[in-house]
């Protein structure tokens, strides 16, 4: 009676895909894509091949060969080398043309393992054990390279889902002779060992976590191509070169500042170099800041110690490079005639302005205030009395 009230209500199993801590079919995945053409008739019977997702960062297509009613988010049993391996229907019908077109597989010549059935309770049973392996095998082999010596590290451990294999991914600065380590590992566990090399920033984007700016890192939620950073990057953007708040969090540069780039790149266009020095009658004026969309470059008059920022209007200083070329030496950075009509222009230094300490100097003046106002009630009443 209770089975049915359960089936009534629409509740599920205790032992279902959204309690592991595995591949969850309607959850947000970075390998997630939309269906833009799900409400066409027939969209998806002309094309039988399908995209299904595993583990975080991995996908592959295979074939519908035995012509399986499925739809996106079905877990299907797939074959794998050896043995077979458990997934999630991603993509469906002509989306998929259009993914392999992208990454330039060919179809007619591309060899594409078979879907073999949708998973069985048998199939979804192996694949959560397989699954809750994965943290405690991980921890292991990461005291067995440290046992060995190994110069690696065991980012993460992915279970094939009929537990005969699992795919190590670690990362190594240098290259490593990690032979001994799988005639251990095989024998520990008992499944067939695949070691496969990451990155740091694949790394990041298989644990996860929150970011600088408060939301889930980029890499492991739509980022699935990463294009190198450098600090050229950071320089286009008159960003300070501080290492602290450039590195994200797998110690490379944040993806992040590639963002704007073309776009202050761009804009960088009909400003003059910064290299330029301008002459006036009272000296030689050196470029310390550009603030690119309010179109303003910062001047000093004393280039080391960087004191007495002046605001100089871009246009103001292609007029001023235009004169000195011809031999003439301007009074002032700024026409005052102009600078009159226009708003004063401040200069903030914003790197390290904020301090832990900011706020404690305002609870302690509120206290102060709550002190005095003590002290008068006490004197008002010795004097009622």
């Amino acid at each position: 009676m209770d089975n049915i009230e359960k089936e009534k209500s629409g509740s599920q199993p205790e032992n279902n895909i959204s309690s592991c801590n595995c591949i969850k079919p309607e959850s947000c995945s970075k390998l997630n894509a939309f269906d833009w053409l799900s409400e066409i008739p027939d969209s998806v019977l002309k094309y039988n091949i399908v995209e299904v997702r595993f583990k975080n960062t991995r996908k592959e297509f295979f074939i519908n060969a035995n012509s399986l009613r499925l739809k996106k988010g079905d877990i299907v049993a797939v074959e794998a080398s050896p043995g077979h391996d458990i997934g999630v229907v991603s993509i469906m019908g002509e989306l998929v043309s259009i993914q392999l077109h992208k990454l330039g597989i060919n179809p007619a010549e591309h060899e594409f393992k078979k879907v073999y059935r949708k998973a069985k309770p048998a199939d979804l049973e192996k694949w959560y054990e397989a699954v809750s392996l994965e943290d405690s095998t991980m921890l292991k082999t990461r005291q067995v390279t440290s046992d060995l010596k190994l110069a690696m590290k065991i980012g993460d451990v992915e279970y094939q889902g009929d537990k005969t294999k699992a795919i190590f991914y670690y990362i190594a600065d240098e290259r490593v002779d990690f032979r001994e380590l799988i005639k251990i590992l095989a024998e520990k566990f008992k499944i067939r060992i695949e070691m496969r090399q990451i990155g740091a920033r694949q790394e990041a984007g298989r644990i996860g976590g929150i970011g600088s700016c408060g939301r889930e890192l980029c890499c492991s939620t739509w980022i699935t191509n990463f294009v190198s950073v450098t600090t050229n990057s950071a320089r286009y953007q008159e960003i300070s070169l501080n290492p602290q708040k450039l590195a994200g969090q797998c110690g490379k540069l944040k993806c992040c500042l590639n963002y704007e780039l073309d776009c202050y790149i761009d804009a960088q266009k009909d400003f003059p170099s910064t290299q330029i020095v301008l002459e006036t009658k009272t000296g030689q004026a050196h470029h310390s800041k550009t603030d690119i969309f309010r179109g303003i470059m910062w001047y000093t008059f004393d280039p080391v110690n960087l004191v007495n920022f002046t605001p100089v209007p871009v246009e103001r200083v292609k007029e001023i490079i235009d004169l000195n070329k011809k031999g003439k030496k301007v009074d002032a950075l700024i026409d005052l005639s102009s600078a009159a009509t226009e708003g004063p222009l401040d200069f903030k230094n914003e790197v390290g302005q904020e301090s832990l300490t900011r706020f404690d100097e305002k609870k302690i003046k509120k206290k102060k205030k709550r002190n005095n106002k003590h002290k008068r009630h006490g004197n008002d009443k010795r004097q009622n009395s």
